[in-house]
Formats: structure tokens, sequence, C-alpha cells
């Protein structure tokens, strides 16, 4: 290969060089997005606290007692089915990315047959000891990763009140036996009983005891085995006067023996 060749192939590659580096220029004028001197809007995300989540969502979450007084099962099966593409409902239904939810209510924690649970929810069952209240199904709803730590479920939760009473409202009908509703006002007036003032365990009861300056109802008679009070004196007998004889009116006198 010739000077005249080289210098060819030289020249076609440098051309090759200044047209790509051209071409990136122009593109980058052509496409620039300068930062905005001032953004639209912030959005702000919470990251949920280390620790104590169970509680905290249960500290949250509205009385389920008071939620169900006011429940459809009507729209609660509406609301279900955002859980139907991880959740079957039927008797004996089959088990997809979340167990079969038939007769799910008073069911324990983590033990559905066939299901293999995340390692949080296992700490949270407690062996089988814990079960799906409606109060647990109420605190879950609220937000699943607050209320069990570790758990697998990514369903985000049901911030509305009236979703999470329908949902749990149309769960309770599926089952053979449905579980019985808790009764509103129920726990706040076992609260209010247990609260009512008691005698301490032990303590006597008060001494009555007579106003001062009081004197004793006239005829009284002191109670057996009272002790007079200290510094009294002892009231002081009187004699009895002795009874006059009168004659009766009209009567004559006896005579003298």
């Amino acid at each position: 290969m010739d000077s005249f060749e080289i210098n060819k192939v030289l020249g076609g590659l440098l051309g090759t060089v200044f047209v790509v580096f051209s071409v990136g220029i122009v593109s980058d004028s052509l496409f620039a997005t300068p930062a905005p001197e001032k953004p639209g809007f912030a959005i702000e995300a919470a990251e949920p606290e280390a620790g104590g989540g169970g509680e905290k969502a249960a500290a949250e979450a509205k009385p389920i007692a008071e939620l169900l007084a006011h429940a459809d099962a009507k729209a609660g099966e509406a609301v279900f089915k955002k859980c139907q593409a991880c959740h079957s409902g039927e008797k004996g239904g089959p088990n997809k990315v979340g167990p079969d939810l038939w007769d799910i209510v008073d069911r324990p924690v983590a033990e559905h047959e066939g299901f293999s649970y995340s390692a949080g929810m296992k700490d949270f069952s407690k062996g089988g000891e814990e079960k799906w209240t409606y109060d647990n199904l109420n605190h879950f709803l609220t937000s699943p990763k607050k209320f069990v730590k570790g758990t697998a479920m990514g369903f985000a939760g049901l911030s509305k009140d009236q979703d999470r009473a329908d949902i749990i409202a149309y769960l309770r009908t599926l089952s053979d036996s449905p579980k019985p509703l808790p009764e509103a006002g129920a726990a706040a007036a076992a609260s209010d009983a247990s609260g009512a003032a008691k005698p301490a365990e032990g303590a006597a009861p008060a001494e009555a005891k007579p106003a001062e300056g009081a004197q004793p109802a006239e005829g009284a008679q002191p109670a057996e085995g009272a002790q007079p009070a200290e510094g009294a004196k002892p009231a002081e007998a009187q004699p009895a006067a002795p009874a006059e004889n009168k004659p009766a009116e009209g009567a004559e006198p006896a005579p003298a023996q």
C-alpha cells in the first residue's frame, strides 16, 4: 500500500471522528435540559420508624368494632378485587402469591397449609398463638409492613377506614360459619367499669364519728364494749326524788293506827 492509500484511510478516519464529534455537540445544544431555578413542588416521603411498628400501627387505627358497625360487605367485595391478583377466596382455593383467604377471620397466623410464609410473619405468629382477629386484620390492612416487620407482602395498605371495614366485613362472609361481630362500645364499657373507685385491699372501713359538740340522744345507751372518749367525765348520778304521796281528790285520810 503506497502513501496515497494510507493518506486516504487516515483522512477517512479523521473525517468520521469529526462528524461524530460535531453531531454530539449539536445534539447537546438541541436537547439540553437545564435545571429550573425553582422546583415546582417537593415530595416528602416519611420513612417508617424502626421498631414498635405493630404497636404504632395499632395505636393509629380506629377501633374495628366502631368501623364494622357501618361496614358494607357488598362494597368490600368490590375492594377485594384489588387482592385477587395475589389471593383466592374460595373454599379449598389455591394459594397464589399469598395464601387462600377462605375462613381467614380467627385463623392462626402463618398456619395455612401449603403456603410458605416469610420469616417476619412466622415470628409474628408465635407458633400459631396469634390469630387473624378483627383487630389484627384492621391493623395489618392499614399498613402491612408497619404492623408485621419483615412481611413479604408488598401491598401498601388501605388508608381509608371505610375500605378496611368493608373488606373485613366481606372476608367474614368467606366462611361456612362467620364469626360474630365485635360489639361496639363493649371495650369502653369494660374500661369504665374497671376504672370505678374501689377500696384498697385490706383497708378498714371509715369510722363514723359524731359531729363536734353533738349530744347523745336522750335515753341512748352506749354501745357494748364502747370506751369513753379520752378526757371525758362520767355523768354524775342524781338521786331519785322520793315520790310524794297525795290523797286523791275527795278522799278521806286514813285513820292513824
